[in-house]
């Protein structure tokens, strides 16, 4: 008997929770209930499950892609999970019935974050689109633009774009932009080039393997403005370091950023916070900045510093939060957590949010203490500045696991309300022609 046959037939209370996202924090949370004897039914906004996966994390992750869409396709796919997919919460399933309503035993937020952290300068939101991009579109053009039917949002990548952003998510565009650039060019000279080997072998390489130097191709390519240093870069980090270890970051972070400079031909432009607009007509151009200085950890702006810096495009890569669903409270940016470990929602019991937790950046975030040498092996090979590691270290698996401990302990769920769950979830099933979760991928990928 599966899941939802249990569903379906159940003659006893059982505890059935409800998880929002299938990706890497989903899948993990579903397994983890299943073995504790619950039913998880996950609801995955997307046609598919892979979250930023597929989306966010760049084209040329082609092995880590791969593992980790294994991996979920493990943690949904079997006879224990039910999987509800292209059912978005506050869209076609209303925050009011899933908590309200349908009496599930718990509800687990792990929906990621896919709206960008605004530009803070005032008025920038007004040129979205004209001359402003966000990262989260840029990133999934660039992942689907050679899918067939793609008609998501369209961009012509021009040379001199600039970057304002300084973590991984910013790392990933600027290679985005200049390996775009680069293969368009050599493009023009009728050499094809793959943009994963591109990517692999880094931009230098490849052109003295054609015989070409960077000069003669005359690309100014792309500049990243960072509003602090090379070693405060969100690149490589540890809860709680000592001094020492904090000392040691910064060197990694620097040796990092430099290797991705000398690799795909980055400028870098440190000390640089954005305090204007450049507009023309209805149209961004570009942006002032101001130069700034670092007291006590805090970034301070230097009187009498602004310099105006053109560009064609201007990406904004500061962050992502997560999206607003209405009847969720939040705080600020962010959904409103009473306690950031077990995950548990402020007046909404038996509510758990498990965290951002994407594969090679939330677990880079979350390594060990004393594990410096691996933070940075682990950070290079994402950025492709370094070697492949045998293992991502990571705390996926061991938060999936703390909050389905606290999901699994609510009330269970009548069979009264099992039985018209199922109905309800074999009607959306037959709304959006899903039979099995192996049919379903195959037929979506």
């Amino acid at each position: 008997m599966n899941a939802l046959e249990a569903l379906r037939d159940a003659a006893e209370p059982r505890p059935v929770v409800a998880i929002i996202g299938g990706a890497v924090a989903g899948s993990e949370a579903a397994a983890a209930c299943a073995l504790r004897g619950a039913i998880p039914v996950v609801f995955e906004q997307g046609e598919r499950p892979y979250g930023k996966i597929e989306d966010g994390l760049p084209r040329w992750h082609v092995k880590l892609r791969d593992k980790e869409y294994q991996k979920i396709d493990e943690n949904l796919g079997g006879d224990d999970v039910v999987f509800v997919p292209r059912t978005e919460i506050g869209a076609a399933l209303s925050w009011q019935e899933l908590y309200g309503d349908l009496g599930f035993s718990a509800i687990v937020l792990a929906n990621g974050a896919w709206r960008d952290r605004g530009l803070p300068v005032e008025g920038a939101d007004e040129y979205d689109g004209r001359g402003l991009v966000y990262q989260n579109e840029f990133v999934y053009w660039f992942n689907h633009y050679e899918d067939e039917g793609y008609d998501g949002p369209v961009f012509e990548v021009p040379d001199g774009t600039i970057v304002i952003g300084g973590g991984l998510a910013s790392i990933d565009v600027v290679k985005i932009i200049n390996l775009e650039l680069y293969a368009r060019a050599l493009r023009e000279r009728d050499l094809e080039v793959d943009m994963v080997e591109l990517e692999v072998k880094g931009i230098p390489r490849v052109l003295e393997a054609h015989g070409i130097t960077p000069e003669e191709l005359g690309i100014e390519g792309c500049t990243l403005y960072y509003r602090r240093g090379k070693e405060d870069m969100p690149l490589a980090s540890a809860d709680d370091p000592t001094p020492e270890q904090l000392q040691k970051l910064k060197v990694a972070r620097v040796k990092i950023m430099d290797r991705v400079m000398r690799k795909y031909l980055v400028k870098f432009e440190p000390l640089s916070r954005p305090v204007g607009l450049i507009v023309e007509g209805d149209r961004l151009v570009g942006i002032r900045f101001q130069k700034t200085e670092i007291v006590d950890g805090r970034v301070k702006g230097l009187e009498g510093t602004e310099f105006e810096v053109r560009s064609p495009m201007v990406i904004s890569s500061i962050g992502s939060i997560p999206k607003p669903i209405e009847g969720i409270p939040t705080r600020g940016e962010l959904y409103y957590f009473d306690n950031w470990e077990t995950g548990e929602l402020h007046e909404l019991p038996g509510v758990f949010g498990l965290g951002n937790v994407l594969t090679g950046k939330g677990n880079i975030k979350d390594s060990r203490e004393n594990a410096i040498e691996i933070i940075e092996k682990v950070v290079a090979a994402y950025l492709g500045v370094g070697d492949e590691p045998d293992e991502t270290p990571g705390r996926a698996s061991d938060r999936a696991r703390q909050v389905a401990e606290g999901a699994t302990a609510g009330a269970p769920m009548m069979p009264e309300a099992m039985k018209a769950l199922a109905e309800r979830i074999e009607k959306r099933h037959a709304e959006i022609g899903y039979q099995d979760y192996a049919t379903w991928i195959a037929a979506h990928t």
